[in-house]
């Protein structure tokens, strides 16, 4: 057993509204550059929907991913290095601007400077990669809120793979939003992809970047991505991925799509798995038992076996105990809610999601029964087949019995807990029938309704004495002139917000959470009389000693200070004088 620490996310898909927020922020954060117009490392998709880019699910034509050959062993399904090298200047499985959208703008001049006229003037769309005149066609958000309409209901790859008759029902019934980031795979077949060998997973956190340094454009690793979450920067000729925010992960903050999330439904912690054990559970025969498989590598960091391995393999104690707290830990391993994306693509994603159930409860309230009584809810559970056969093909390789199993302890949960918020007598029924103890499903319902900040986000700082290596390895980006792109010449730290974080650790017990957070002064409940509490330091009486200066003369200056570098001046009024 060699024991490796891995960053992971779970997201709570019944939480997520569609607002963009995450994606927004994102690309205010990494990719508002030249050369990433198109590239959104975070993305949010309306299912059922083609995806973005458009149909990056369908592996049989983009060729994503692993397979098993006919010896039983993993490969790449794009080929191996001999077609890889065949290939390397004319790769045919790349999703082209199509694919993905053509970034425009507007003509704002020809609103804002237009003379008076008899016509309205026009801004027509502009180009960003041309310059010229375009037409807008698609763009990574198209499906937004287009669940059951035609263009997703023919082009949806897993919705393909279902029944004729769930197709009909879903035009009517059923749609859920779905963001997406980089998986950071225990087995990631990007970076096997890579000829470079420029893509590399982090033995510290298993946050998978590339090197741009090494990094010489082949697109090999775009290929291999079945997520499709690789982009090429056009501009640098680079290839360029989700960071997990490693510098904000490395000072114990969160990513910034977890962050800014409106609905609070991303969650981050450590994970503890067994690295020896990956390849055998990524070959795994079955597609369907490879979630199974996953979990059973994942290991217990309360377990005083695995704390031992884990100390002897250069984990920190402190990094165990994190996992230890961790809800990512929690909601795949205890309550086992959270299932991960595709897992037939055999790449062991780390970005898991709890399936939505809001579609069972509102069915069931339209036909006036209430959606909340557990024998309404296990009921539409076990008769809704629709979403159960569309989330299996999302979560689970197409095994309905998992999904229904975690949508059943959802369902649980919101028919025991609403007994508890009434003041009536809590069913111990509930959660027996779904194997756990009415401990454990109150432990749930907290971590996944009321959960505070430290509680979701449970970021083990870096260490001191790894500080140099992960700066080394994941701190420079391109800039300037080089043979390979205008983005290929000398480095430049990408951490600049580093300094001030790295400061604050030094200084602080924890960054996540200061100390002081409660004495901090909040202008928002300021409402603009007087001087908000705290902003200032209290006044002191001025005695007739201190008055004097050291030359044995008065100090008479009228600014307000109460001496070199008072703060009089700042603080000045008549409560203040």
């Amino acid at each position: 057993m060699r024991v490796m620490a891995q960053m992971a996310m779970v997201m709570n898909l019944d939480k997520c509204i569609g607002c963009h927020t995450c994606s927004v922020t994102c690309k205010q954060a990494w990719t508002n550059r030249s050369g990433t117009e198109y590239v959104w490392f975070n993305n949010v998709e309306t299912r059922p929907g083609q995806g973005y880019p458009r149909t990056y699910e369908d592996q049989e034509r983009w060729q994503g991913g692993w397979k098993l050959n006919r010896r039983g062993r993993l490969s790449l399904k794009a080929g191996g290095r001999f077609r890889k090298l065949a290939t390397i200047f004319s790769n045919p499985k790349l999703p082209s601007i199509h694919d993905y959208y053509e970034p425009w703008t507007y003509d704002y001049a020809t609103l804002t400077d237009a003379p008076a006229q008899e016509h309205t003037p026009v801004a027509r769309p502009k180009s960003l990669l041309t310059g010229g005149d375009t037409k807008i066609t698609w763009s990574s958000n198209w499906d937004d809120d287009l669940g059951g309409s035609k263009a997703s209901f023919e082009n949806d790859p897993v919705l393909a793979k279902v029944s004729t008759e769930v197709k009909r029902s879903f035009e009517d019934t059923f749609m859920f939003y779905l963001p997406r980031i980089c998986e950071h795979c225990l087995n990631p077949s990007c970076a096997a992809s890579c000829p470079s060998g420029a893509i590399y997973k982090r033995s510290e956190d298993g946050i998978v970047l590339v090197d741009q340094d090494r990094c010489r454009g082949w697109r090999m690793c775009v290929s291999g991505c079945p997520y499709k979450k690789i982009y090429f920067n056009h501009r640098t000729g680079k290839a360029e991925k989700c960071t997990f925010c490693f510098p904000r992960i490395e000072v114990g903050l969160p990513t910034v799509c977890s962050e800014t999330c409106v609905g609070r439904l991303r969650y981050l912690g450590l994970i503890l798995y067994d690295a020896d054990r990956v390849l055998d559970a990524a070959s795994t025969p079955d597609d369907q038992d490879l979630y199974r498989a996953q979990r059973e590598i994942l290991l217990d960091p309360n377990d005083p076996e695995v704390v031992a391995a884990a100390e002897r393999d250069g984990v920190p104690h402190d990094w165990v105990m994190a996992a230890q707290r961790s809800p990512i830990h929690a909601l795949i391993q205890t309550y086992e809610v959270a299932l991960p994306l595709h897992p037939e693509y055999r790449t062991m994603p780390m970005v898991w999601y709890i399936p939505p159930l809001s579609p069972v409860v509102d069915a069931i309230g339209e036909t006036g029964e209430d959606p909340e009584d557990q024998r309404n809810l296990f009921a539409a559970i076990d008769a809704l087949r629709i979403p159960v056969e569309y989330l299996a093909g999302l979560f689970t390789a197409g095994d309905t019995a998992v999904v229904d199993s975690v949508l059943q302890r959802l369902a649980a949960m919101r028919s025991y807990m609403r007994d508890l918020n009434l003041g009536r007598e809590p069913d111990p029924g509930i959660p027996a029938r779904v194997g756990m103890s009415e401990e454990e499903m109150y432990d749930m319902y907290r971590l996944l309704a009321l959960a505070k900040y430290d509680e979701r986000y449970v970021i083990p700082a870096a260490h001191a004495e790894q500080a140099h290596s992960l700066e080394a390895l994941g701190t420079e980006c391109p800039v300037g002139s080089g043979p390979f792109g205008e983005g290929s010449g000398s480095p430049v730290p990408i951490a600049v917000e580093n300094f001030t974080m790295l400061r604050n650790r030094q200084t602080a017990d924890t960054v996540a959470a200061p100390d002081d957070k409660a004495t901090r002064v909040n202008l928002l409940n300021w409402d603009g009389r007087g001087i908000p509490t705290g902003l200032f330091p209290p006044r002191q009486e001025v005695t007739e000693t201190e008055e004097v200066g050291e030359a044995g003369t008065p100090d008479t200056s009228d600014d307000g200070a109460t001496g070199p570098g008072g703060t009089g001046g700042l603080t000045g009024g008549a409560d203040y004088r």
